[in-house]
Protein backbone atom coordinates (compact mmCIF):
# COMPACT_ATOMS: atom_id res chain seq x y z
CA UNK A 1 0.00 0.00 0.00
CA UNK A 2 1.29 3.51 -0.53
CA UNK A 3 -0.93 7.02 0.08
CA UNK A 4 -1.75 8.40 -3.26
CA UNK A 5 -1.56 11.89 -1.06
CA UNK A 6 0.76 12.53 2.18
CA UNK A 7 0.26 15.43 4.19
CA UNK A 8 2.41 17.30 7.00
CA UNK A 9 1.34 16.74 10.32
CA UNK A 10 2.13 19.47 13.25
CA UNK A 11 2.21 18.59 17.01
CA UNK A 12 3.33 21.30 19.38
CA UNK A 13 2.77 23.06 22.33
CA UNK A 14 3.31 22.90 26.20
CA UNK A 15 1.09 19.94 27.10
CA UNK A 16 2.33 16.20 27.29
CA UNK A 17 1.77 14.13 24.47
CA UNK A 18 3.21 15.39 21.62
CA UNK A 19 5.47 11.89 21.09
CA UNK A 20 2.56 9.67 22.03
CA UNK A 21 0.44 11.18 19.29
CA UNK A 22 3.35 10.58 16.70
CA UNK A 23 3.57 7.67 17.55
CA UNK A 24 0.02 6.44 17.94
CA UNK A 25 0.47 7.68 13.81
CA UNK A 26 3.33 5.66 13.67
CA UNK A 27 1.39 2.51 14.91
CA UNK A 28 -1.53 2.95 12.80
CA UNK A 29 0.34 3.18 9.68
CA UNK A 30 2.60 0.50 10.54
CA UNK A 31 -0.62 -1.39 11.00
CA UNK A 32 -2.32 -1.11 8.02
CA UNK A 33 1.39 -2.30 6.51
CA UNK A 34 2.57 1.23 5.37
CA UNK A 35 6.64 1.62 6.11
CA UNK A 36 7.47 4.31 8.74
CA UNK A 37 10.61 5.91 9.87
CA UNK A 38 11.27 8.15 12.70
CA UNK A 39 13.63 10.69 12.93
CA UNK A 40 14.37 11.78 16.85
CA UNK A 41 16.06 15.07 17.40
CA UNK A 42 16.99 16.21 21.06
CA UNK A 43 16.80 12.52 23.13
CA UNK A 44 19.92 10.67 22.49
CA UNK A 45 21.31 7.38 24.05
CA UNK A 46 18.45 7.11 26.71
CA UNK A 47 16.14 4.19 27.05
CA UNK A 48 13.10 4.96 25.57
CA UNK A 49 10.29 2.50 25.15
CA UNK A 50 9.15 3.50 21.45
CA UNK A 51 12.52 2.83 20.23
CA UNK A 52 11.90 -0.45 21.51
CA UNK A 53 8.36 -0.90 20.47
CA UNK A 54 9.31 -0.10 16.82
CA UNK A 55 12.10 -3.01 16.43
CA UNK A 56 8.99 -5.37 16.60
CA UNK A 57 7.84 -4.43 13.41
CA UNK A 58 11.17 -5.48 10.96
CA UNK A 59 12.34 -3.79 8.07
CA UNK A 60 8.91 -2.05 7.99
CA UNK A 61 10.00 0.34 10.56
CA UNK A 62 13.22 2.43 10.43
CA UNK A 63 14.87 4.94 13.47
CA UNK A 64 17.77 7.21 13.80
CA UNK A 65 18.05 9.16 17.20
CA UNK A 66 20.33 12.06 17.75
CA UNK A 67 21.23 13.87 20.93
CA UNK A 68 24.14 14.26 23.77
CA UNK A 69 24.47 12.54 27.19
CA UNK A 70 23.68 16.10 28.61
CA UNK A 71 20.02 16.20 27.09
CA UNK A 72 19.66 12.75 29.05
CA UNK A 73 17.06 12.69 32.06
CA UNK A 74 20.16 11.80 34.40
CA UNK A 75 22.70 14.18 31.98
CA UNK A 76 24.40 17.39 32.62
CA UNK A 77 25.83 16.63 36.35
CA UNK A 78 23.95 17.45 39.60
CA UNK A 79 23.08 20.87 38.94
CA UNK A 80 21.10 19.95 36.15
CA UNK A 81 19.33 16.85 37.57
CA UNK A 82 15.70 18.53 38.39
CA UNK A 83 15.71 20.66 35.22
CA UNK A 84 14.07 18.80 32.45
CA UNK A 85 15.86 18.33 29.25
CA UNK A 86 13.95 20.83 27.24
CA UNK A 87 14.81 23.26 29.23
CA UNK A 88 18.21 22.72 29.63
CA UNK A 89 20.68 25.49 27.99
CA UNK A 90 21.78 24.77 24.08
CA UNK A 91 25.19 23.56 24.02
CA UNK A 92 27.74 23.42 21.10
CA UNK A 93 27.46 19.62 20.90
CA UNK A 94 23.64 20.64 21.09
CA UNK A 95 24.33 22.40 17.88
CA UNK A 96 25.93 20.11 15.75
CA UNK A 97 23.92 17.09 16.47
CA UNK A 98 20.96 19.04 15.68
CA UNK A 99 22.61 19.89 12.09
CA UNK A 100 23.21 16.01 11.93
CA UNK A 101 19.51 15.32 12.80
CA UNK A 102 18.16 17.47 9.96
CA UNK A 103 20.73 16.18 6.92
CA UNK A 104 19.24 12.60 8.28
CA UNK A 105 15.76 13.63 7.94
CA UNK A 106 15.63 15.34 4.41
CA UNK A 107 18.06 12.21 3.39
CA UNK A 108 14.87 9.68 4.63
CA UNK A 109 12.35 11.86 3.52
CA UNK A 110 13.87 12.92 -0.22
CA UNK A 111 14.16 8.83 0.06
CA UNK A 112 10.93 8.37 -0.84
CA UNK A 113 11.34 4.75 0.57
CA UNK A 114 9.11 5.49 3.46
CA UNK A 115 5.39 6.56 3.57
CA UNK A 116 5.61 7.75 6.79
CA UNK A 117 8.08 9.61 8.55
CA UNK A 118 8.35 10.75 12.32
CA UNK A 119 10.60 14.18 12.81
CA UNK A 120 10.12 13.64 16.35
CA UNK A 121 11.08 16.81 18.65
CA UNK A 122 12.35 19.13 15.31
CA UNK A 123 9.68 21.75 16.46
CA UNK A 124 11.92 22.40 19.56
CA UNK A 125 15.22 22.39 17.64
CA UNK A 126 14.15 24.88 15.09
CA UNK A 127 13.15 27.26 18.29
CA UNK A 128 16.07 26.58 20.12
CA UNK A 129 18.18 27.66 16.96
CA UNK A 130 19.79 24.34 16.06
CA UNK A 131 17.53 24.27 12.95
CA UNK A 132 16.78 26.78 10.26
CA UNK A 133 13.05 27.15 10.17
CA UNK A 134 13.71 28.02 6.36
CA UNK A 135 15.20 24.34 5.83
CA UNK A 136 12.15 22.73 7.31
CA UNK A 137 9.61 24.46 5.21
CA UNK A 138 11.68 23.72 2.72
CA UNK A 139 11.36 19.85 3.54
CA UNK A 140 7.73 19.97 3.97
CA UNK A 141 7.42 21.88 0.48
CA UNK A 142 9.94 19.49 -1.26
CA UNK A 143 8.52 16.14 0.44
CA UNK A 144 7.78 13.16 -2.46
CA UNK A 145 4.01 13.45 -2.95
CA UNK A 146 3.07 10.07 -1.04
CA UNK A 147 4.78 11.04 2.07
CA UNK A 148 3.09 11.82 4.91
CA UNK A 149 5.40 13.72 6.81
CA UNK A 150 4.75 13.90 11.11
CA UNK A 151 6.40 16.67 13.41
CA UNK A 152 6.61 17.24 16.34
CA UNK A 153 8.06 19.94 19.68
CA UNK A 154 7.44 22.80 21.21
CA UNK A 155 6.95 26.29 20.03
CA UNK A 156 6.34 25.16 16.28
CA UNK A 157 7.33 27.95 14.08
CA UNK A 158 4.22 30.34 12.70
CA UNK A 159 5.15 30.13 9.36
CA UNK A 160 5.26 25.83 9.64
CA UNK A 161 1.94 25.76 11.11
CA UNK A 162 0.89 28.31 7.88
CA UNK A 163 2.46 25.51 5.65
CA UNK A 164 0.98 22.57 7.39
CA UNK A 165 -2.12 20.65 6.53
CA UNK A 166 -2.85 19.34 10.18
CA UNK A 167 -2.20 20.68 13.55
CA UNK A 168 -2.74 20.27 17.09
CA UNK A 169 -1.46 22.23 20.02
CA UNK A 170 -1.29 20.30 23.11
CA UNK A 171 -1.51 22.59 26.22
CA UNK A 172 -0.62 22.20 29.33
CA UNK A 173 -3.56 21.96 32.16
CA UNK A 174 -1.80 19.74 34.66
CA UNK A 175 1.18 17.87 34.95
CA UNK A 176 3.38 15.76 37.42
CA UNK A 177 6.18 17.91 36.95
CA UNK A 178 4.42 20.53 38.55
CA UNK A 179 4.65 18.24 41.97
CA UNK A 180 8.01 16.98 41.39
CA UNK A 181 6.85 13.62 39.93
CA UNK A 182 9.82 13.25 37.49
CA UNK A 183 9.64 11.13 34.01
CA UNK A 184 8.46 7.47 34.65
CA UNK A 185 9.88 4.39 32.41
CA UNK A 186 7.33 3.41 30.63
CA UNK A 187 4.84 6.04 31.75
CA UNK A 188 6.62 9.40 29.88
CA UNK A 189 9.72 7.50 27.87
Amino acid sequence: MKLERGLVQVYTGDGKGKTTAAFGQALRALGHGLRVFVVQYLKGEWDIGERTALKCFGDSAGLRYFGSEYRTPKGGGPELKDVPWWLRPVSEEDTQVGQAAFACSREVVMSGEWDVVVLDEVHSAVAMGLVPVEDLLALMRDKPEHVELVTTGQRAHEKVIEAADLVTEMRLVKHPFQQNIMAREGIEY
